[in-house]
């Protein structure tokens, strides 16, 4: 199999260690991957994202994000609703729903403020 070019989200984090564990109540696997620990690797199946420590970042002010196209995007909002974010404030989780450029999608905003996109071609 032909291994294709990827890119690979990096989104800040107030706090290393709030931030990975707000990833692997997900699901994720993280590691930290830097010496002095501001640097790190998160993964959910072929999902990867890369964290860096921004500890001045406002996370009502972010504008950092990033978005997941999935192939069962219904199966990984059922996941994550399990885990009952609120549906305001941060972090949060929004609904799953067909949107009308043809993706069926929901939101996930984590601590930091970062907004992630997971979604599927309808």
């Amino acid at each position: 199999m032909q291994e294709f070019d990827r890119a690979i989200p990096t989104l800040p984090a107030i706090s290393m260690e709030d931030t990975l564990a707000f990833y692997r109540r997900l699901g994720f696997v993280c590691e930290v991957v830097s010496p002095n620990g501001d640097y790190a690797i998160a993964e959910h199946g072929s999902l990867e994202v890369h964290f860096f420590l921004h500890k001045q970042l406002l996370p009502a002010e972010s504008s950092f994000g990033a978005y997941f196209r999935v192939n069962d995007v219904n199966t990984l909002f059922t996941e994550f609703s399990a885990l009952t974010l609120p549906s305001s404030g941060i972090p949060r989780i929004t609904k799953l729903e067909n949107k009308p450029w043809g993706m069926r999608e929901f939101a996930i905003i984590d601590e930091n403020g970062s907004l992630i996109r997971i979604g599927q071609v309808l």
